[in-house]
């Protein structure tokens, strides 16, 4: 599996990047009508509602059709959260390898992998729960697990892209100083 990734991770990234930023507009354009003086945020506001009455306003402020694009977003979200946790995951696999493979720092590398695709699993219990208050299942069960997933689920991506930000730039100071490898270990 490392070979692999490692002679394709261009193509990988490449074509996971093309994917992620065509799914990124085609939810931009389904979140447009979400936006009101209630729901400023669009979707992301009915994600972080944190109770049924604010979950209910959000419901309320939305006419028919911005209620099927939001129906819409959450469907294609689906999609959404194995494009950007795959691609998260594979820039961390990468960076990871090659900044602390064959170190002791290098297994923690592989907790933040896990993180990215953690964070797609609390995203399709947040999406799950946002559909169920869509098709008027309102409970305030529904609101809350839709409100803790949703921050969880940015907690994870969050820490995760710190991570693979703090490693890209002591990755390109290795490279472009010429630092040897005694730099990195950990005694």
């Amino acid at each position: 599996m490392r070979n692999f990734i490692q002679t394709h991770f261009k193509s990988l990234s490449f074509s996971l990047l093309i994917a992620l930023l065509f799914v990124m507009f085609s939810l931009k354009l389904f979140d447009a009508p979400l936006k009101n003086s209630v729901c400023k945020n669009g979707i992301v506001s009915f994600e972080l509602a944190h109770n049924l009455d604010r979950s209910e306003s959000i419901l309320h402020s939305w006419n028919l059709h911005a209620k099927i694009n939001a129906g819409l977003s959450l469907g294609i979200d689906f999609l959404f959260l194995i494009l950007y946790s795959t691609f998260i995951g594979l820039l961390i696999y990468q960076i990871n390898y090659k900044l602390w493979f064959n170190r002791p720092f290098y297994p923690y590398g592989k907790i933040f992998i896990w993180l990215a695709f953690l964070a797609a699993f609390f995203d399709v219990l947040e999406n799950i729960s946002l559909i169920r208050l869509l098709n008027g299942h309102l409970s305030e069960l529904w609101s809350k697990v839709a409100y803790f997933s949703a921050s969880i689920k940015f907690s994870f991506i969050s820490i995760s892209i710190l991570y693979l930000l703090i490693n890209w730039f002591l990755w390109l100071y290795k490279k472009f100083f010429g630092l040897n490898d005694s730099y990195f270990k950990i005694s």
